[in-house]
């Protein structure tokens, strides 16, 4: 059984707070699997891998525009949350599924570019860089923790945030690829509760089926 959770727009660290609760009480077995959907405040997110060459820009011109950074316990570098992004976090067992990390994150992937393909967007995976990439930019991040075989973190799907936000950091500290959003690529954003809607039903196909 999986549980549905559509949160709305919340700060990082409320979100971060939760999933730390809801991972605690996965592990107890007293929580089911858990999927939350969120958009966030603009945040930087800094994973376990040192990022301190990705950052353009300095932090009091960071904190200038509305930016907060925030270090992690997910996998990865430096990522950028916003609104008119939608996360999907994933508190999962993975013992109590009889999977491993990779056939998990797969999962995942195929979920998300399920999600995209009912809006006519072809995704792929690329062997060098985790993530969703459409014409060599990167749509969806994606990061996570795993502790005591239960997941933490998730992706994060591009629909329309604003994208001057990612010019003071190399995001996932990837050099000579860009990013890319639904809206850039269809030229009008669809509908937020659509592509929630989307990603939902496609996690539900991979995880619940």
């Amino acid at each position: 059984m999986v549980q549905f959770l559509d949160i709305g727009i919340r700060p990082f660290s409320e979100v971060l707070k939760l999933q730390h609760e809801l991972h605690l009480a996965r592990i107890k077995g007293d929580a089911d699997d858990t999927v939350i959907f969120c958009q966030h405040h603009p945040v930087y997110t800094i994973g376990k891998r040192d990022s301190s060459s990705d950052w353009l820009s300095d932090f009091k011109t960071i904190a200038s525009d509305g930016i907060e950074i925030i270090k992690t316990d997910r996998g990865g570098r430096i990522t950028y949350h916003g609104p008119g992004q939608l996360v999907v976090y994933f508190i999962f067992d993975l013992n109590k599924r009889r999977i491993g990390i990779k056939q998990f994150v797969e999962k995942v992937e195929e979920a998300c570019i399920g999600a995209l393909e009912a809006f006519d967007i072809s995704a792929c995976r690329n062997k060098e860089h985790p993530g969703l990439w459409v014409n060599g930019k990167k749509i969806a991040a994606l990061g996570f923790h795993v502790s005591n075989g239960v997941t933490m973190h998730g992706i994060a799907l591009n629909v329309e945030p604003d994208m001057s936000h990612y010019k003071h950091i190399i995001p996932c500290g990837i050099k000579d690829k860009g990013v890319t959003s639904m809206k850039e690529i269809l030229a009008a954003a669809p509908a937020f509760a659509k592509v929630t809607a989307a990603v939902r039903n496609q996690v539900s196909k991979e995880f619940c089926a």
